[in-house]
């Protein structure tokens, strides 16, 4: 029985883990406990088995490795954007925009519902972070959504599920950690994780386009008297090919002398263009631009900005994400004191929640290297590695098994822990099935967003109960009585969008160009067809290449002087001072006169 053990000690220890998961320790406790009590273990087993290479003297490398986790440059991106993030949600960003785009497609058939999408896609990439994006959306959208007769699984949904895009579009916090992880570069994971993020978007949108002709009363438009911008679309389409054409002729103009960065230097000019112009008609009262038109463009360019500020810096290679993150959080703070809602209560629930998040991933971090140093001298990760490589089918099966994995381990773990305990232990087979890590490591953050919409233990799910009205309430507008929202119809309605992000998972697999765009087009330069040519020497009638004389020996012009003969092959050593020179006195100094 103790050979049994000490032979199988690797899997022993994994499933002791879940057991204490299970059991509901704390993730940070539960790793470096079982980190500690399987390394007493192997010690005394270790002479019973040779895949168990532990020993006391092994734990005097713990406080490198505790320090590698703590000097690590990329995590301090996190702090950076979680602080960033909170500071937007607390200014009334998002109000403002759910309420501007909200008026936007107010007027046709589940427009509520595509301007919740749109805004979480605009949270997502200036915030960040799921939490805030769920609940400012509950708060403000859910109530407005009801009032006007939607569907309350679908409007639940839709909330919970646009709150995860914070998970998968730049700056996601959990594309930090999975690069980390997995050894490669933060900008390269964003850049890989922007098109499926913007592709899982639109997947939502089309399942709001197809529900609206299957349950035609389920989500309907806004009525006229709720529209207090009014209309101006006209306006608005107007006002943006102005700024098209300002732009065009600010990139030609400037093409000369900046080339390739015209482009975005003339899209700046356009943008910064129209906004002042809106700011000059609100102010002035104009009226060149609907009231529309101008909230639109006053809402909208800000945040567009400050994504400009943070990921065009990065993928330009500007900035790295962690100087990124550090503008993005200064850019928070002004866009938060331009609104006049910037103050020391602000900063302090921001800084709070900043660093109860960035201790929570350091436990985390810190209890996965207690647990990975033992977990490794078992030769753990050589079981998993066999394990999973071994798989029927190659690289698909080890792609199927990997993704139902992380998929019902959703259930229980979140992205956080998914990413410190099995991403590490995924990376090395997948790397050995010559699987592009940027490309796996996208794949597997579209497949633990899903840990935040399982019913019943998504993070998003208990987020909008949190805020989600559970009893009847007076509708301060409409001053009828509101049913409350069900926890029932909060988990079916999340139920679609768990099916909308699996279908994302199996597109990635199917269409892996989505993501290895990141690379770039290469050079298009086939190797076999490149030749090398070494130039000669300048000496004629040698060997071809070097100008060697052909002499059948190494004579070599220039003062070398090597002898003819090869001494290896039994050449004869030359006369002293060679054939027709003296030899050198040796016995005075040279002279350089």
């Amino acid at each position: 029985m103790i050979e049994f053990i000490a032979e199988n000690l690797a899997p022993i220890m994994f499933l002791s883990l879940i057991v204490f998961l299970l059991l509901g320790y704390p993730v940070a406790f539960s790793l470096a406990a079982n980190g500690l009590l399987f390394f007493v273990v192997g010690v005394e087993l270790a002479p019973l088995s040779d895949s168990i290479n532990l020993s006391w003297p092994l734990l005097n490398a713990m406080p490198e490795r505790l320090w590698g986790v703590m000097s690590n440059d990329t995590l301090l991106a996190i702090p950076f954007f979680t602080f960033m993030g909170i500071v937007l949600e607390r200014s009334g960003m998002a109000e403002d925009l759910l309420d501007t785009i909200g008026q936007l497609f107010g007027p046709i058939r589940g427009g509520l519902a595509y301007a919740v999408i749109f805004v979480g896609a605009l949270l997502a990439a200036t915030t960040g972070v799921v939490a805030a994006s769920v609940i400012a959306m509950g708060l403000i959208s859910l109530p407005i959504m009801l009032r006007y007769g939607y569907d309350r699984s679908i409007a639940s949904g839709v909330i919970a599920a646009s709150g995860t895009l914070a998970q998968i579009i730049p700056p996601s916090l959990v594309l930090i950690v999975l690069a980390d992880q997995l050894g490669r570069s933060v900008g390269d994971m964003y850049a890989g994780a922007l098109i499926p993020g913007l592709v899982l978007t639109g997947l939502y949108m089309a399942y709001i386009l197809l529900m609206t002709f299957l349950k035609r009363d389920s989500m309907p438009a806004l009525p006229l008297e709720a529209r207090s911008l009014g209309s101006g679309v006209t306006s608005l389409a107007i006002a943006l090919i102005v700024a098209a054409g300002f732009a065009y002729a600010a990139h030609v103009y400037l093409y000369p002398t900046h080339g390739e960065n015209a482009d975005i230097l003339g899209a700046t000019v356009g943008v910064a263009f129209i906004y002042i112009v809106a700011l000059a008609d609100k102010a002035f009262n104009i009226n060149m631009m609907s009231r529309l038109a101008q909230q639109v463009i006053i809402v909208l360019i800000p945040p567009l900005a400050l994504i400009f500020l943070v990921l065009g810096t990065i993928f330009l290679g500007i900035a790295t994400p962690t100087e990124g993150g550090a503008m993005g959080a200064v850019g928070a703070l002004a866009m938060a004191a331009a609104k006049g809602r910037l103050n020391m209560e602000v900063v302090r629930a921001a800084l709070t929640s900043t660093t109860r998040l960035s201790a929570f991933v350091l436990f985390i971090l810190i209890g996965a290297r207690v647990f990975s140093l033992t977990f490794y001298g078992v030769n753990g990760h050589l079981w998993v590695e066999h394990l999973l490589v071994s798989m029927p089918g190659g690289e698909t099966g080890f792609l199927i098994a990997v993704n139902v994995l992380v998929f019902f381990l959703a259930f229980f773990l979140d992205f956080f822990e998914l990413a410190f305990i099995i991403v590490p232990l995924l990376a090395p087979a997948a790397d050995k099935l010559g699987i592009d890590l940027i490309w796996f490591g996208v794949l597997l953050g579209i497949n633990m967003q899903t840990s935040f919409m399982h019913p019943p233990f998504g993070f998003a799910l208990f987020y909008l109960r949190s805020v989600a009205a559970k009893v009847p309430y007076l509708d301060r507008v409409t001053g009828k009585m509101t049913a409350p929202v069900t926890t029932g119809q909060i988990y079916w309605g999340a139920v679609p969008f768990v099916g909308i992000q699996i279908l994302m998972v199996s597109l990635t697999i199917l269409f892996p160009g989505m993501v290895m765009h990141y690379k770039g087009e290469g050079t298009g330069v086939d190797p076999a067809t490149i030749k090398i040519e070494v130039p000669g020497f300048g000496s004629e009638g040698g060997l071809p290449g070097l100008g060697l004389p052909d002499d059948g020996g190494l004579g070599l012009p220039g003062g070398l002087q090597l002898p003819a003969g090869n001494p290896l092959e039994g050449g004869e050593k030359p006369a002293e001072g060679g054939a027709d020179k003296p030899a050198t006195d040796l016995s005075t100094p040279p002279s350089f006169n």
